[in-house]
């Protein structure tokens, strides 16, 4: 089987339009979330979020490209650009062996929400001729392939929260089996719009007053918008050309809690996280880092850290754990993709994120959630885990090379 490496990273979300930028943040324990600029906004109760701003869509696409491209389509374009450059690629030299797979829960929410004005709220007739190109889940992927000449397994993943770390799993899954040379994957997700807040204003799992993952007194997500994409490709790829290596992609595993469409389950996440290990024939106590799902509600961060203490045993109290969310946001289908950025930190720099408004320890988290400040630590083993509603669970492994 071949070894898979991550050679280019690239993102656009709330703390930064670049890798650099977003890392830079990470490192400081700045905070991404702030008051909504959205039309309608008065007609919400939720009224905070890690939205992009100053977001300059003419400056970087034509006229007839925007025409194309839904807010979340944007995002993929321009981190797959930084991802491209990074791992010095102007093109492929195989294009039927190059592929491309994005998560998204929401696609083309922004073209779906003005749709839906246009047609009731304004009364007309018609929308825009290009509405269902825009708000196809897969037209992230679409326009990344046909940016970069990839004519491989290009499609797109929608498992809610996890499907960024499916849409790099299974990217990982395909180089390794030999199906390709090399992939671009991550996700995407723009819902920050009345008519996206407002559906998840319904769950009543949103905070109005800000993301504080672990901490006892958390009371929700809170939603933010962006992406990352990352070139992964085999291991002999990446020497032949002599890439510089992020890291290596060592484990992967997703399973399904079969059980509750939102609540979720310590023995599925445990599942992932014991088969990620497995996958990658990792022992637990090489396992330095985890950046947790950590979504900031009382359900999740009680299970996932009981699951952690299943899955890595007495290693639990040794391993760095901190959710990034209270940073960037809960990207949904691409929060996945922007947290390997830092595990990619840790391996590669030796700094871990801290978990930041962590005000009050809860002692059913009882894990050391790196609070407030980041930390230096020498890292060999990162994971990564997404916990979706649905029962859909997704953990990677990654490897300092």
């Amino acid at each position: 089987m071949q070894r898979v490496v991550i050679t280019g990273a690239g993102t656009v979300n709330a703390l930064a339009l670049d890798v650099p930028g977003t890392l830079r943040a990470m490192r400081e324990g700045r905070c991404g979330i702030g008051p909504l600029y959205i039309p309608d906004l008065d007609r919400l109760q939720v009224r905070i979020g890690a939205q992009i701003n100053g977001w300059d869509a003419e400056a970087r696409f034509s006229r007839a490209q925007l025409g194309l491209y839904d807010r979340f389509t944007q995002f993929a374009l321009v981190a797959g650009q930084e991802a491209m450059s990074q791992a010095g690629l102007r093109s492929v030299s195989n294009p039927l062996k190059w592929g491309c797979i994005m998560g998204t829960a929401g696609g083309g929410n922004s073209t779906v929400n003005d749709a839906f004005h246009t047609v009731f709220a304004e009364g007309k007739s018609r929308v825009h001729p290009f509405t269902v190109p825009r708000l196809m889940n897969n037209a992230a992927a679409s326009h990344l392939s046909m940016t970069w000449n990839l004519q491989g397994p290009c499609f797109s993943v929608a498992t809610a929260c996890a499907s960024s770390n499916h849409a790099i799993g299974l990217a990982y899954q395909m180089i390794r089996s030999g199906m390709a040379e090399g992939m671009l994957a991550g996700g995407s997700e723009s819902m920050l719009n009345f008519g996206g807040l407002k559906a998840w204003e319904g769950l009543r799992v949103m905070s109005r007053t800000g993301c504080r993952p672990f901490a006892k007194s958390r009371d929700g997500m809170v939603q933010g918008e962006g992406g990352a994409v990352f070139v992964l490709e085999s291991l002999e790829s990446a020497k032949a050309r002599d890439a510089s290596i992020l890291a290596e992609i060592c484990g992967f595993s997703m399973t399904s809690d079969a059980g509750d469409i939102v609540m979720p389950s310590l023995e599925g996440a445990t599942r992932a996280i014991s088969g990620a290990l497995a996958d990658g024939g990792i022992a637990a106590d090489r396992v330095g880092y985890i950046n947790a799902h950590g979504t900031g509600t009382a359900a999740n961060d009680k299970t996932e850290s009981a699951a952690i203490r299943s899955a890595l045993g007495a290693q639990a109290d040794h391993v760095l754990v901190s959710s990034t969310k209270a940073m960037h946001g809960h990207c949904i289908g691409g929060t996945g993709a922007i947290e390997v950025l830092a595990c990619l930190m840790a391996l590669n720099e030796g700094v871990i994120a801290p978990t930041i408004n962590h005000d009050t320890p809860d002692p059913d988290c009882d894990l050391d959630v790196v609070p407030n400040e980041a930390r230096e630590a020498s890292i060999d083993i990162a994971l990564s885990n997404a916990f979706a509603f649905g029962g859909m669970n997704a953990v990677l492994a990654l490897k300092r090379i």
